[in-house]
């Protein structure tokens, strides 16, 4: 390893006063995002009505006459909480994330940290790549297949339409914006299991069949049980696998020049101390 450790000798007593203010820091961010975002629930969940609109009107439905229900006063006020939850964990984590890294970073060697931030950046920009494909596409399709379900008044059958309670209709897009937010993590966790020597390429491709089993098995724990949103979530997994094989591949590369140029400088400090 090389760098310096920022890190003192501490007490354990002064690590957990370390700890304690990194998660009050935390707390409070999330706090206050919270209360701005519950001023603002009913915005902020009209919002994300709006993939349910434009499934509405790829279904050639009659927009003014769909909505939203709810069933139980108190319903659609958790719904607002949360909603509002919901936002404040989407404007604190960048905060919460500058924590976490501050606590561990003074244990780290530089070149660890060095390599450790750009993950740290790329994460939530992968996290927020899976949520806009969540809320510009797979929702508008998934609600869209669930819209082209429902019966007309024709021919003497009995009408069956979809009204969505307000509580379900967000359950389901929290679910796959954070089933798909974490899934898009995947490069990062094998970049970085790669860079650490835990994992390589070929083990990655040599295990691609077990990976695209388990990749519909995750879809199927982690999105609701209809077969649009299990397939949705297990073919940008199986993609991102690749791209892992790809990425990690990187990190080898650059692995195997890191060491021909320190066994080239050997060889020359070897030839002047010859001469």
């Amino acid at each position: 390893m090389t760098g310096d450790i920022n890190d003192k000798p501490q007490p354990l007593i002064e690590h957990l006063m370390e700890l304690r203010t990194r998660l009050i820091w935390s707390l409070a961010a999330f706090f206050v995002a919270f209360v701005a975002c519950f001023a603002f629930a009913k915005h902020l969940f009209n919002y994300l009505v709006y993939p349910y609109k434009w499934a509405v009107i790829w279904a050639g439905l009659d927009l003014s006459k769909s909505e939203l229900i709810y069933t139980a006063p108190q319903e659609f006020f958790f719904t607002q909480v949360k909603v509002a939850m919901f936002g404040a964990l989407v404007i604190a984590f960048p905060i919460i994330a500058a924590q976490i890294y501050k606590f561990v970073a003074p244990g780290l060697y530089k070149n660890e940290r060095n390599a450790f931030l750009p993950f740290l950046i790329a994460s939530p920009i992968l996290f927020l790549m899976g949520a806009a494909l969540v809320y510009f596409f797979f929702t508008p399709m998934v609600m869209w297949f669930f819209l082209k379900m429902q019966q007309a008044p024709v021919d003497g059958q009995v009408a069956i339409s979809l009204m969505p309670k307000v509580s379900e209709y967000l359950s389901l897009i929290m679910t796959l914006v954070f089933s798909f937010g974490l899934v898009f993590q995947l490069p990062v966790i094998t970049t970085l299991l790669a860079r650490v020597g835990l994992i390589t390429s070929e083990w990655l491709a040599q295990k691609r069949k077990f990976a695209i089993v388990l990749s519909f098995i995750v879809a199927a724990v982690l999105t609701p049980p209809d077969p649009m949103s299990q397939i949705g979530l297990a073919v940008p997994t199986i993609l991102l696998y690749e791209i892992s094989i790809y990425a990690a591949r990187l990190v080898e590369r650059q692995r195997s020049r890191r060491a021909l140029d320190e066994s080239g400088q050997s060889t020359d400090v070897a030839r002047t101390d010859n001469v």
